[in-house]
């Protein structure tokens, strides 16, 4: 299960709405890849397509889907959002990750 925090909660649904997307009825994709400097790399989009093999998950009234072979590097993950000065935006908070980049986009295993 992917959760997200009250203030990530706050920017997307914000962003979604600016962005034409209903926070009702679509929903966030996250994702892994191979990239980045740590090996893996985060991807998130909003999107409205889901497909047979993806998981939903809602937390905090926020719906996530992640595809079949990304689940296992994100499961217990937090969606988190950082403002500010220094603020980096979304960010993943994963137990999983053995190792993360300086810019918190990338982690390995």
């Amino acid at each position: 299960m992917i959760k997200v925090s009250e203030k990530a909660k706050e920017k997307a649904i914000q962003l979604m709405t600016e962005d034409g997307f209903n926070p009702k009825d679509d929903f966030i994709r996250v994702g892994v890849k191979s990239g980045g400097c740590s090996g893996l790399e985060y991807v998130l989009k909003f999107d409205r397509e889901q497909s047979a093999t993806d998981q939903i998950f809602e937390d905090n009234g926020v719906k996530i889907v992640v595809d079949k072979k990304s689940i296992l590097y994100l499961a217990g993950t937090t969606l988190e959002f950082s403002g500010g000065l220094n603020g980096k935006g979304f960010f993943f908070n994963n137990p999983n990750a053995t190792r993360t980049c300086g810019c918190g986009e990338s982690f390995s295993l």
